[in-house]
């Protein structure tokens, strides 16, 4: 069974090849379309059967090796580099890595055409002639379109998030639906003092730490982010993602546990160890899509403004993690937390009281 964080790095990696397919389709068509009968000039390739399936696979491999070193590597690579810094850079390194891949490939397509080994004096001949041919040049042109385009997606998805994006593009919430989801609110503690000791420009480094840090436990869970306050987070579920293997429970201990395997890292690199406290609840909303000028998937209903209340109770019941009597009663937590029911609360701007659980690690 693929895991969570594998089927999420998929879902991202995959787009880069369908783009580079796409693309490379394109050309070709536009190439046939452009010679018609004429003979191809020096260097290139007749698109037979055979070579349009090599050509294919090729680009779809490419295309994932494309994404798998973007997302991986070669984003954190230029992460603190300037837009256009960042661009020259990935389009130097790509440059290299596109004419080994040439270097290596076109013998491979010039011999299916041909019919013949790739040793063969044609191919070694035809290949001689690629090198500054026109072939060549519209090689060039296509591998900088296919870039451009996976780095604007790859842009795209890193600012929208990837479930947001595919929602968006899908038209899922063109129109109103209503569903039920869990929200999780989460802070931190004594950001206000972190954030003096700190200065602007550190502090904001350190949130960025916190929040790579916790990335991980989020996509296990199969949580997903729906904002950034500041230091507050809003982690969402729909129900079923949420509630199987309690997976919004297991979310707040999983991101507990990572921060906590690299405290002293953080006390080294920052003299401050983040902590947080949590609130969650579930409930309907109604999501859509919203925005003149930029369009974002938002939630509304009751469960959001409960859920921050909820979180709000944490410092005055001097407790981490609290949830709702609703979320616990759709969860076996007790086989696998503690839980202790604190009785029931009036939460601001509510009229009615509600049932509140702490949630804890069995010891």
């Amino acid at each position: 069974m693929i895991s969570p964080k594998l089927r999420w790095n998929l879902g991202r990696i995959l787009p880069f090849g369908i783009i580079w397919l796409f693309v490379n389709w394109v050309f070709i068509l536009s190439d046939t379309m452009a010679l018609g009968d004429n003979p191809s000039p020096d260097g290139t390739v007749g698109f037979t059967k055979e070579v349009l399936v090599f050509a294919s696979v090729i680009s779809f491999l490419i295309g994932l090796v494309v994404g798998f070193t973007e997302l991986i590597f070669v984003n954190r690579l230029f992460r603190r580099f300037s837009l256009w810094k960042t661009v020259i850079g990935k389009f130097l390194l790509y440059g290299f890595l596109f004419a080994a891949i040439l270097y290596l490939a076109y013998p491979v397509a010039a011999s299916l055409e041909l019919g013949v080994p790739v040793t063969d004096a044609a191919v070694v001949e035809k290949a001689s002639f690629f090198w500054g041919s026109y072939a060549f040049w519209s090689t060039v042109i296509q591998v900088s379109f296919s870039l451009l385009l996976c780095f604007v997606y790859a842009a795209i998805s890193e600012n929208l998030g990837l479930l947001v994006l595919v929602n968006l593009f899908t038209g899922k919430y063109h129109s109103p639906k209503q569903e039920e989801r869990i929200f999780l609110f989460l802070d931190m503690y004594d950001s206000t003092s972190i954030a003096e000791a700190l200065g602007h420009t550190r502090y904001f480094e350190f949130l960025q730490r916190y929040y790579d840090d916790m990335a991980d436990a989020i996509i296990r869970t199969r949580g997903e982010v729906y904002q950034y306050i500041g230091d507050e987070i809003v982690i969402t579920w729909p129900k079923h993602k949420g509630l199987p293997n309690m997976n919004c429970i297991r979310c707040f201990f999983e991101m507990k546990a990572d921060l906590e395997q690299k405290h002293s890292k953080y006390q080294a690199d920052f003299g401050a160890i983040p902590k947080f406290k949590g609130g969650m609840h579930m409930g309907t909303v109604t999501t859509g899509e919203v925005g003149a000028l930029k369009k974002e998937i938002v939630y509304t209903g009751d469960v959001l403004n409960t859920s921050a209340r909820i979180q709000g109770l944490c410092k005055e019941l001097n407790q981490e993690f609290l949830i709702s009597k609703e979320l616990y009663e759709r969860l076996a937590i007790a086989e696998v937390f503690k839980a202790t029911v604190l009785g029931t609360h009036n939460l601001r701007g509510k009229q009615k009281d509600i049932e509140i659980y702490t949630i804890s690690e069995k010891e």
